[in-house]
C-alpha cells in the first residue's frame, strides 16, 4: 500500500535506505554527505514524501520525496529495499507523485540522476524521461518528462 510518511516511525527506514541505494552513487566528498545528511530531516518536510508499506502499520520498503515547484514535480529521491525490488513499487511511487502534481497542474517532471547510477537511468528512460543533460559540477544527469 502507498500512503504518506510518517515522521517518527519512518524516517529511520527512509534515511537507511538513502544511505544503502542512494549515497553510493553520489559524488559529494565527505564532507558534502555529511552536510546533506544533517538536512535530510528538514529536507523532509520541504514537499511530500509517500512511501509503500505491506500494510497500513507496517515500516516502509520503499519511498519517493518531491516537491513542487510552479509548474513543475521534482522528484528529489526515490529508493527501494533491496529485498523489495522489481516488485514494481518505485513504478507505483512515481506513478502516484506524478498523478499528485498533475492534479495539482504541473506541467513537466524532472529527476537528478548520479552518474553511474545505470538502474536508475533505465529505471526512468522506461518511464517516459528524456535525458535532457548532463551536469558536471554535480555528476548528475538531468532527466525530464511531460506530465
Amino acid at each position: 500500500m502507498i500512503r504518506y510518511r510518517r515522521p517518527k516511525q519512518d524516517d529511520p527506514v527512509i534515511f537507511r535506505l538513502i544511505e544503502s541505494e542512494l549515497v553510493p552513487y553520489s559524488h559529494l566528498s565527505p564532507e558534502g554527505l555529511e552536510s546533506v545528511r544533517k538536512d535530510l530531516p528538514k529536507r523532509l518536510t520541504r514537499g511530500v514524501t509517500l512511501v509503500v508499506s505491506p500494510y497500513y502499520e507496517a515500516d516502509p520498503v520503499a519511498f519517493v520525496h518531491f516537491m513542487i515547484h510552479g509548474e513543475l514535480l521534482y522528484v528529489d529521491m526515490m529508493a527501494v529495499a533491496p529485498a523489495e525490488q522489481r516488485k514494481r513499487y518505485g513504478k507505483s511511487l512515481l506513478a502516484q507523485a506524478e498523478g499528485y502534481a498533475a492534479s495539482r497542474g504541473c506541467k513537466r517532471a524532472k529527476v537528478m540522476v548520479d552518474a553511474g547510477n545505470e538502474r536508475a537511468m533505465r529505471f526512468y528512460l522506461k518511464a517516459g524521461y528524456e535525458t535532457t543533460r548532463f551536469i558536471p559540477v554535480s555528476l548528475c544527469y538531468e532527466m525530464i518528462k511531460r506530465l
